[in-house]
């Protein structure tokens, strides 16, 4: 995986200010593929509780965690008991990595 200890653990602290402390986050995509380089953040969260507004959420956690990452362009995937489950739900929970 291509990101440090440090930056693992300033990932899942955002997650835990942001979305709150039973949050689960994963990584999966290229940062996954040590011999890759550059590429963005993609992150899979895992929410026990019914969201609201995922969209928003979505976007306020990849806002935060692109600050604590320095500008790296970050995507954020949402998995809540209340919404659809879609193909890339699946690739996340079977390739991603638990941070």
């Amino acid at each position: 995986m291509r990101l440090t200890a440090d930056q693992v653990q300033a990932i899942r602290q955002t997650a835990q200010r942001v979305l709150g402390p039973g949050v689960r986050v994963s990584v999966f995509g290229s940062r996954l593929d040590d011999m890759a380089h550059g590429g963005d953040i993609d992150l899979m969260v895992e929410l026990p509780e019914p969201v609201g507004n995922p969209a928003l959420l979505a976007a306020q956690l990849s806002a935060h965690v692109s600050r604590v990452m320095h500008g790296r362009k970050v995507d954020v995937l949402i998995s809540a008991p209340n919404l659809m489950r879609l193909p890339i739900h699946d690739m996340a929970f079977k390739e991603g990595q638990l941070l």
